[in-house]
């Protein structure tokens, strides 16, 4: 589980980084951004969920 988040983040850096060196893809950084964010934030919770 935690090699697949570890993978969704770094691609969501990379599309960040495309869009932020495109200044036409500005939404990509954006987009890129958010679900950067939100990956982390899902394997954050998901390490801290007790297991039964």
């Amino acid at each position: 589980m935690l090699a697949i988040i570890a993978t969704l983040i770094v691609i969501w850096l990379a599309i960040t980084v495309i869009g932020i060196i495109f200044k036409g893809l500005f939404w990509l950084a954006v987009i890129g951004g958010i679900a950067l964010v939100a990956t982390a934030a899902f394997g954050a919770l998901k390490k801290k969920a007790p297991k039964y």
